[in-house]
């Protein structure tokens, strides 16, 4: 039976099962969730196909506003494309439907406002029928149905693509993807079951789960494409034009669609693997990805009537769980608050940055220089104190410039620009002209204080002088200078170019001209900046070194490694203690516990076998097949009282929650939610437990609350 023919046999099917009452029961049980719902209306108007080829229904998706407020699907809009779609179905002069978005947009999917006050079982299961009612009815008319992919297409907007016969998408399009799993949810209104049968497993495992499980990755259209999402592919000029014509020969019978046939002996294998690597990722602490794999799993064998009922009960059981409105708070942060930074001076004071400085050409600042010559296409020197480190240095940028090139992601012309942008000095005369130099020498507050005395005899009056310093006290850097109102934090994350936080520290004396302009830069760099006070090791490292320390202090009591190495794993965190440990470095982790402890020297100690592990030139108590070594696994052993795993997971959570409540207290943040979003996007805090404070509020270990009682029920 060809695909066509089973579309057409399920949907005389359904008919019996599914008519006006239903949509009228939905309509009932949905209207309260649709108040203040922004509809996306589906407005159709005929356009005659080039070729003879006859008359197409074309449905524009739009919702009435601009591109910054994209097209999405709630009840209401879903009704208005049924009835859009109920009047095309009774004409008979109609050789096919397009459907397509406004400038810029296809659709984004659901009303995620409206999901998350979706408050029963019965709700939650009517929205998810409704979407496949609707969408489904694109594939399952007596004639094709052509989705035109124009702008960015996300969720339920690209299930409502999938459900057409055939698809084209623009080169220009920004973000192709399916981010449900990111949020605590699956696809649907038919991504589950559509995808792997038109892609594959493996291509529809890459969208529907790896890349959302990797900080919401998005495909652009040319790489949607490639995947086979789409039949034919044209350039954003005349994308509409080239499209319709495409349709009018398909449509003919002058082109001939041939997709792959994906074949079942692989299928079971494909998602066992992806089973596997979702449990090295997460290990069972999120079900949204492994309810997924089950529906993807199921799609090799299942009727669509089969495949979206289970889909249904999926959606049902996810959207009224604690962990999508956990999702969404998180997402809430990424999307608004990041945007609007708690704190910031207004941006009218920046100063304008036409030079760049770097001091130290090690990794970290070969990384940054790289990063401002990318985003502020500005020259950018490095200098160091040999010519052999400065060259390293330089090479090392001109390097990832022609991995960049061989990559396709620029052009010859700009990375010929890029390198020609970054260059170096062995003195600081370089930094005469520059407007921000930033340093990225040893953590070492002598040497730190040494450097912006050298860089505050060269430069201008009004430069900026950026520390990124991941602990230092910001204040008595800049004590001896000139003009310590200009000195500012800019603490970035490694690897530079992937961590998308940046913490701006204020000194004491820092300027709102100063803290402008380094919030104008952060927003150039496409980071997200939180303004934090000057406080030891700040807040991401102040957090960390808090759950390293007590995970720590417990091995030395005696509990085996191996034990708190997997204490925390029912959270989903994305790496194990002594594995992060391994990544930032046993020194460096030493170092920041030592500052902190000196600080607070009654909430942080200094472990003694992290000390011989730094003595003992260990990279920490893996080997580099990432096997323990029981070299460093012996360092840590002797201790007589061990814990179980649920002591010191209690004993971390609760040491958290403590120094969280201090912070605040301190005002080293605005408010609980900037915590939130430091841990999120520095620290990797899983979406999926929403905020650390929310979660620590949600599962009673927080006391008092942090956060007033509509915060911590973790709103939209």
């Amino acid at each position: 039976m060809s695909e066509r023919t089973s579309r057409h046999s399920d949907s005389a099917r359904r008919s019996d099962e599914v008519g006006p009452g239903s949509i009228e029961t939905w309509r009932g049980l949905l209207s309260e969730r649709s108040g203040d719902e922004v509809v996306t209306k589906a407005l159709v108007r005929d356009v005659q196909l080039p070729y003879g080829a006859g008359t197409m229904a074309l449905i524009t998706l739009d919702n009435g506003f601009d591109h910054t407020k994209p097209n999405t699907f709630g009840p209401r809009g879903l009704f208005a494309l049924n009835g859009a779609l109920s009047e095309i179905a009774e004409r008979t002069d109609l050789a096919a439907v397009g459907v397509t978005g406004k400038p810029f947009i296809f659709a984004v999917g659901a009303d995620l406002k409206g999901a998350a006050a979706l408050t029963t079982r019965e709700e939650a299961l009517a929205i998810g029928a409704l979407g496949h009612y609707v969408f489904r009815r694109l594939g399952e008319l007596p004639i094709p149905s052509f989705a035109f992919v124009n702008g960015a297409a996300m969720g339920g907007g690209l299930e409502v693509a999938l459900h057409c016969t055939y698809r084209t998408i623009s080169s220009g399009v920004p973000a192709v993807a399916l981010p449900e799993c990111f949020l605590g949810l699956v696809p649907g209104w038919g991504g589950t079951q559509l995808l792997p049968r038109l892609i594959g497993p493996a291509n529809a495992i890459k969208l529907i789960i790896e890349n959302p499980l990797s900080q919401n990755r998005m495909v652009k259209g040319k790489e949607a494409y490639e995947l086979g999402v789409a039949d034919a592919m044209f350039e954003p000029a005349d994308f509409l034009e080239e499209s319709l014509r495409w349709a009018a020969r398909v449509v003919n019978g002058e082109v001939a669609v041939e997709r792959p046939a994906h074949d079942d002996e692989d299928w079971d294998k494909t998602v066992g693997d992806a089973r596997f690597l979702v449990d090295m990722k997460l290990r069972g602490a999120s079900p949204a990805p492994y309810r997924a794999l089950d529906l993807i799993g199921q799609a090799r064998t299942a009727s669509r009537d089969e495949g979206f009922a289970a889909e249904d009960e999926a959606l049902a059981d996810l959207l009224t769980g604690d962990e999508l409105r956990a999702g969404l708070y998180a997402f809430d942060l990424v999307q608004r608050r990041a945007k609007r930074p708690a704190g910031a001076p207004d941006r009218s004071l920046a100063r304008k940055v036409t030079k760049v400085g770097v001091v130290g050409a090690g990794l970290m600042a070969s990384q940054m220089a790289l990063l401002f010559a990318r985003r502020l296409e500005v020259p950018v020197v490095l200098t160091d104190l040999d010519q052999a480190r400065l060259d390293k240095g330089v090479g090392y940028v001109h390097a990832e410039v022609g991995k960049l090139l061989g990559k396709g992601r620029i052009s010859s012309d700009q990375a010929n620009r890029l390198k020609a942008l970054v260059t170096g000095s062995l003195t600081k005369d370089a930094f005469a002209d520059a407007d921000f130099v930033i340093e990225a020498v040893f953590e070492d507050l002598a040497v730190k204080k040494q450097v912006f005395a050298e860089v505050e005899a060269v430069v201008s009056a009004e430069c900026v002088l950026a520390t990124n310093t991941s602990s230092l006290s910001l204040t008595a850097m800049g004590a001896d200078l000139e003009h310590p109102e200009r000195l500012v934090g800019f603490h970035f994350f490694n690897p530079v170019a992937v961590m998308p936080l940046l913490e701006i520290i204020r000194g004491a004396a820092t300027d709102d001209a100063t803290l402008a302009t380094a919030f104008a830069v952060g927003k150039s760099l496409k980071k997200s900046s939180v303004l934090v006070k000057d406080a030891p090791a700040f807040v991401v490292n102040r957090l960390l070194t808090c759950f390293m320390g007590e995970v720590v202090s417990a091995v030395d009591e005696g509990t085996p490694l191996e034990v708190a190495e997997h204490a925390l794993d029912g959270l989903g965190l994305p790496m194990t203690p002594f594995a992060l440990l391994q990544l930032v470095g046993p020194a460096v982790g030493l170092h920041v516990a030592e500052t902190l402890h000196e600080a607070f020297p009654d909430r942080f100690g200094v472990s003694e076998n992290m000390a011989k592990l730094v003595a003992a030139g260990k990279p920490g108590v893996y080997r580099p097949d990432f096997t323990l070594d029981p070299e460093a696994v012996a360092i840590f052993s002797g201790g007589t009282s061990p814990s179980t795993a649920e002591q010191v997971r209690d004993r971390v959570l609760a040491a958290l929650a403590a120094e969280i409540r201090i912070m605040l207290d301190e005002g080293v943040v605005a408010a609980p939610q900037d915590i939130d979003l430091c841990m999120i996007l520095g620290a990797g805090w899983p979406f999926h437990l929403g905020g650390i404070t929310p979660y620590l509020d949600r599962t009673g270990i927080a006391r008092p609350r942090f956060l007033a009682p509509g915060i911590a029920s973790v709103p939209v």
